[in-house]
């Protein structure tokens, strides 16, 4: 397969949106930049990101389940959908952490094409087997200490084990199953292509860039079940044109908003337009949602000033406002408190409470 770009380029038509894009992106930047809750606006963004990847594949994944098995605080088995949604979250949280650029080099590249189901997941997967955690609520004990040692001891077996691979350059270490995959796709070919069309763009503006990126990653398909991965190199690309230096944009939740129809449609410029349509949206929304969190900060403030200096509340503030929602036993643990003495907390902010349960309840702000 092939992907060709238009010549010449349509800029008359490419113009407006283009500079509406690039200017709302910006500004997003340039907000989060000095902004007090900039880690905040980051963590609840991963998530959200994550849980629109899956539902642009078509699987719907709550944000609320996706936080308590990040915690390792699952209500219930987790599913493969959810499981795959941990995936997205993690790979994000990695090129986030990265340098500017490195999803798209051949190492980062080469990193994030491995097997899903080889070395890097077994650890989660172990994780999955075991028995759902329903101490949600502080209603029961918390998890055995020598499961979650092991559980790190996987992980960093895991990690090593990954590391050793891409300095040897010797590849997965097990074979892609038929059963699974493709053996005929062309990964290799698909990929180049791929670099390819990115490398032609050079010159082009960053969003443009990467706006024609992740439509050749939708035609090109270059790593089969990993098509979520496009919408995080097209982010990566942006950031290492300098557009976004103090963020990794929420692309997949920006196409969300995108209606399916416009995407089936063989023109690459509608395409093209819907991309920017959404960036721009999606940016513009990202500023909102900013915005509203900074009230809800001030407003949670009001309500600790005068505490005594050992007070726990402003500690929950940063914590509800770094997390989509809490539980008790997030609270607990991470403030160093008892599950009741959480749930006092609670009461004394105010909280909003998310799942309308009389059990196993989650709180923060919308």
């Amino acid at each position: 397969m092939s992907y060709r770009l238009p010549d010449p380029l349509p800029w008359a038509a490419l113009a407006t949106p283009l500079a509406a894009a690039e200017d709302t992106l910006a500004r997003l930047d340039q907000l989060l930049a000095t902004s007090p809750i900039r880690d905040g606006w980051r963590t609840r963004t991963d998530f959200a990101d994550a849980c629109a990847s899956l539902t642009l594949q078509g699987d719907l994944v709550l944000l609320e389940d996706l936080v308590l098995h990040d915690a390792g605080r699952d209500r219930h088995a987790p599913s493969q959908e959810l499981t795959l949604a941990h995936t997205v979250l993690r790979t994000r949280r990695r090129i986030a952490a990265a340098e500017p650029g490195w999803a798209t080099s051949p190492t980062g590249l080469a990193a994030l094409a491995e097997d899903p189901d080889g070395a890097e997941n077994q650890a989660e997967a172990s994780a999955s087997a075991a028995p759902p955690n329903d101490d949600v609520d502080g209603e029961g004990d918390l998890e055995d200490a020598d499961d979650a040692f092991a559980a790190e001891l996987a992980g960093i077996d895991a990690l090593i084990a990954r590391s050793s691979r891409l300095l040897a350059d010797t590849g997965p270490v097990r074979e892609k199953t038929p059963l699974l995959y493709d053996p005929a796709w062309g990964e290799t070919d698909r990929l180049s292509n791929w670099r390819q069309v990115v490398a032609d763009t050079r010159t082009l503006p960053p969003i443009l860039v990467a706006t024609v990126a992740y439509d050749a990653w939708a035609a090109l398909e270059p790593l089969q079940h990993r098509a979520w991965l496009g919408s995080l190199l097209t982010a990566d690309l942006l950031r290492a044109r300098g557009k976004c230096r103090h963020h990794l944009p929420a692309l997949a939740s920006a196409l969300r908003r995108v209606p399916r129809d416009r995407w089936l449609v063989r023109d690459p410029l509608t395409r093209w337009l819907a991309v920017l349509g959404a960036v721009t949206a999606g940016a513009e929304q990202s500023m909102r949602d900013h915005n509203r969190w900074m009230l809800a900060r001030e407003g949670l403030l009001l309500k600790v000033r005068g505490r005594r200096g050992s007070s726990s509340l402003p500690r929950l503030i940063d914590l509800v406002l770094a997390r989509p929602l809490v539980s008790t036993t997030t609270i607990a643990d991470e403030l160093g408190v008892t599950p009741r003495a959480a749930q006092t907390l609670v009461a004394e902010l105010g909280l909003r409470e998310l799942t309308g349960r009389g059990r196993y309840r989650a709180w923060g702000i919308l």
